[in-house]
């Protein structure tokens, strides 16, 4: 560790490696400050695990899957330790990925709690830094309601820690992480049942998606009540009011998954801060905060909670912080669920572009008329697209389908470079493929899908 840097970033996550590697090549010389693992909450507590616990689920609800086709499934079972150690691989040679690459880049990896003095001052376990710049990417930890009991219930880092072989899950929220943790163990056979407290999950997206993946979880067993209060959690279950009815419901453990909230416990000094709001750091249009040399990205500022915006950001800062403007679309931000089938959004739904007033016109494709969906014996799905009714621009999209969290880097692509109808529609998709189904969204905005029935007039 030197004594001086040109630049100190605090939070090894998505935002503060990629902060790091980016100032590293611009000839900054850098340190990285992580209290815990390198790849914060997405590699080791968040999207990484979840992805590959969820794979691994996939894969044994496809052997069950295969007895309607004749394919015996005598004897399938599950290791729920194997699957975690999956995990615990995938994260290993992923976080060891992103070292070798702060090594390549003369990054300095410091281990230790960070504290901000002042301007131009850390302290790294009370020994001091000095710096140009400090960028903060210290990231969210889960956040705990005032529920009575709330001491008995698990956070989605506790789950995903250790295997919990429940039979039966009760989650207090149906919101990303709930509706994930809920597909992933209703996969495994298990007994889910999903307390949100809005009139519906996923309360964020577009309707029909929620109404959807309402409808399949159900006949899959998952209960769900909306809008629904919790009284009390208990150490077997919980307790809630739903249409004035009070309820009990059992459960071998309870997971509370309503929401995240900025890690910046201890991250200031005595008698010193930046300005804050509700829990999270103010910065400007260049993520600089009220303190001139001391930036803000990720999670920390109170914005969308995702890995692939703290990334983003973490250009831009970098890019503000030497002066220099990195052309990142900051505003075009797709939305992922990875449930079975997936889920995936990007730019406005009609509804959205309907409240600012905005004009449109939509493309819908029912996936089930799609040949890839059928080969691959698919819920019901959907791809769904907003153009401008007068310049055909593409506004956004909705879908519901295999693969839609590949898929929709496509129309995000589209949104933020303001391609139109026509030009989405001209090209060639390869066949038989999920993204055919976005030619066809294209084309029936104008009434010529070609595996859609004609509209009715």
């Amino acid at each position: 560790m030197k004594e001086y840097y040109d630049l100190v970033v605090i939070g090894a996550g998505p935002g503060g490696y990629t902060a790091a590697i980016r100032a590293a090549q611009e000839g900054l010389s850098t340190a990285l400050v992580e209290r815990q693992t390198v790849g914060g909450t997405c590699l080791n507590r968040g999207c990484i695990p979840t992805k590959a616990l969820l794979h691994s689920a996939s894969l044994y609800r496809s052997v069950l899957d295969g007895e309607a086709d004749g394919v015996s499934v005598q004897g399938a079972s599950y290791s729920l330790e194997k699957m975690y150690a999956r995990k615990d691989e995938v994260v290993a040679q992923l976080r060891n990925g992103v070292e070798q690459l702060l090594r390549a880049n003369k990054v300095d990896l410091i281990h230790g709690s960070a504290q901000i003095a002042g301007p131009g001052r850390v302290l790294v376990e009370g020994n001091p830094v000095s710096a140009g710049n400090i960028l903060i990417a210290a990231g969210s930890e889960p956040a705990r309601p005032p529920i009575p009991g709330i001491e008995h219930a698990l956070t989605s880092d506790e789950l995903l820690q250790s295997p919990h072989a429940c039979d039966r899950l009760l989650i207090i929220g149906g919101g990303v992480i709930g509706m994930e943790f809920a597909s992933f163990y209703n996969a495994l056979g298990r007994e889910v049942v999903v307390v949100e407290a809005l009139e519906r999950i996923l309360p964020t997206l577009d309707r029909e998606i929620a109404q959807n993946l309402s409808m399949i979880l159900k006949k899959r067993g998952v209960q769900i009540f909306t809008g629904a209060r919790v009284e009390e959690i208990l150490p077997d279950g919980a307790r809630f009011s739903v249409k004035g009815e009070l309820r009990t419901e059992q459960a071998d453990a309870v997971l509370v998954a309503t929401g995240r909230r900025a890690a910046l416990e201890g991250l200031f000094a005595e008698g010193f801060s930046v300005q804050t709001e509700r829990g999270h750091i103010v910065t400007d249009g260049q993520f600089a905060t009220s303190v001139p040399g001391i930036w803000a990205i990720g999670d920390a500022t109170g914005g969308i909670q995702l890995a692939h915006v703290a990334a983003a950001q973490a250009t831009a800062a970098v890019g503000a912080i030497c002066g220099k403007a990195y052309p990142v679309h900051l505003e075009t931000v797709p939305s992922c669920v990875y449930t079975d089938p997936e889920i995936a959004s990007v730019g406005l739904s009609a509804d959205e572009a309907k409240a600012q007033g905005i004009a449109v016109k939509q493309g819908k494709f029912l996936m089930t008329a799609n040949g890839r969906s059928l080969i691959e014996r698919a819920d019901r799905g959907f791809i769904k697209l907003v153009f401008a009714a007068d310049t055909g621009r593409v506004l956004g999209a909705q879908m519901m389908c295999p693969r839609a969290t590949d898929l929709i880097g496509e129309l995000a692509c589209a949104v933020a470079n303001g391609l139109t109808q026509e030009q989405l529609a001209s090209v060639i998709r390869p066949h038989p493929t999920f993204c055919e189904g976005i030619t066809e969204a294209a084309e029936a905005a104008e009434g010529r899908s070609v595996h859609s029935a004609p509209p009715r007039r």
